[in-house]
């Protein structure tokens, strides 16, 4: 899709711009699946396709990356807005029901996506300009990718942010073997292995959104940063601050995890899956009880792969997570548990996967070492 033009000829302000963009994605007529606007100095990118919760698709990345890195060098461009339209995602995850059709076929869509997406991915971490997310809704898997890696990610009361890919035969990708194992103690890896959801104001809490602004706010907040003018980071991050200041809605609340925090740290310790387990039936605790459940429902072979994912990303770059990250996408794309997950969870609905192998103990160390296995010239370069 081409860039939509807003000429100097309209002689529009940017508020008026703004507005423009805003009402554009009220019209009823066959939207396009990502706008890529001015608004100003401000370049707006807007995820739009609202009906499929705003899921990622490889038309899309295609569309944002070479846009992306033109506005990176464009003189006339002082920032990145990324946003979404129709109220109740951000970005949901990327189009995985597209990848499992093409991973069965061996269609290279399955080594596409994967590629093209790291690759924004890694655009993204490495931006020269502010990049802000605004991450005002559902944000999971492809979502946080989106989001995660730039300077800043402003969280809502509608934000619920989750990385639930051990549910479905996968890892937490899109870079998450880099920012998970950052979070504090042992709760990147809690919420790596259990897909746990962090809603609203905890988002900010787990350090997973750098900023938090009512959703009423949002318009107003965007206004205002197309409004900055050359702005530093400081100035970008300055102007979060200010309205995050007049944000107090939930403010008295703990956060979800507040009391189970020492808890994850000591039960998520251990040198392997097998041993996290193992502590949670040990402790008998509710919340422990819960955990272990949740463990026992995921992909044996998919949190041996996360736990090692996290435990090697801690010392990696972004750049080299998602170099080892793509092997282990296209391990997964061999396998057998991401076609049985998304069956289980997405098409079918049975919630009912019948995973293989089907315990920890029979996910050998080799079968592990493989997924992490160079993929030579087919590697993923960036």
């Amino acid at each position: 899709m081409p860039l939509t033009v807003l000429t100097s000829a309209c002689r529009l302000k940017p508020l008026c711009r703004l507005q423009r963009i805003q009402a554009h994605m009220m019209s009823s007529h066959v939207e396009p699946e990502v706008l890529l606007e001015k608004a100003g100095r401000a370049a707006v990118i807007t995820m739009n396709r609202p009906k499929v919760l705003n899921a990622l698709n490889l038309s899309m990345i295609r569309q944002i990356y070479p846009q992306l890195k033109k506005w990176e060098t464009d003189p006339e461009t002082d920032l990145v807005i990324i946003r979404a339209a129709g109220g109740k995602a951000f970005c949901a995850g990327g189009d995985i029901r597209a990848v499992t059709e093409a991973g069965k076929v061996g269609d290279s869509l399955a080594q596409d996506f994967f590629r093209e997406e790291y690759i924004l991915n890694n655009a993204i971490g490495s931006y020269r300009k502010p990049y802000i997310a605004i991450i005002d809704g559902i944000t999971m898997g492809g979502g946080v990718g989106l989001s995660v890696h730039g300077r800043f990610r402003v969280a809502t009361e509608k934000t619920l942010f989750a990385m639930p890919e051990t549910a479905i035969g996968l890892f937490p990708d899109v870079g998450g073997g880099h920012f998970l194992p950052r979070l504090r103690g042992k709760l990147g890896l809690f919420l790596a292995l259990t897909g746990f959801r962090l809603k609203g104001r905890d988002v900010h809490r787990a350090g997973v959104a750098t900023h938090f602004v009512e959703s009423k706010k949002i318009p107003e907040l965007e206004k205002e940063l197309v409004d900055l003018k050359s702005p530093s980071d400081t100035d970008v991050s300055r102007l979060l601050e200010s309205f995050q200041k007049q944000s107090d809605l939930d403010s008295d609340k703990p956060f979800v995890l507040d009391k189970h925090v020492s808890d994850i740290d000591r039960l998520f310790s251990s040198s392997s899956v097998e041993g996290i387990v193992q502590n949670l039936k040990a402790d008998g605790s509710e919340f422990a009880k819960k955990q272990a459940e949740t463990l026992s429902r995921m992909s044996p072979t998919s949190l041996k792969i996360t736990f090692r994912q996290l435990q090697a990303g801690a010392a990696l770059s972004l750049q080299d997570v998602l170099v080892m990250e793509y092997r282990l996408s296209q391990a997964c794309m061999r396998g057998h548990d991401f076609y049985e997950g998304v069956r289980a969870v997405l098409i079918d609905k049975d919630q009912s996967p019948r995973w293989r192998p089907s315990t920890l103990e029979e996910v050998s160390q080799e079968m592990v070492d493989e997924c992490f296995g160079s993929l030579g010239e087919k590697d993923l370069a960036l």
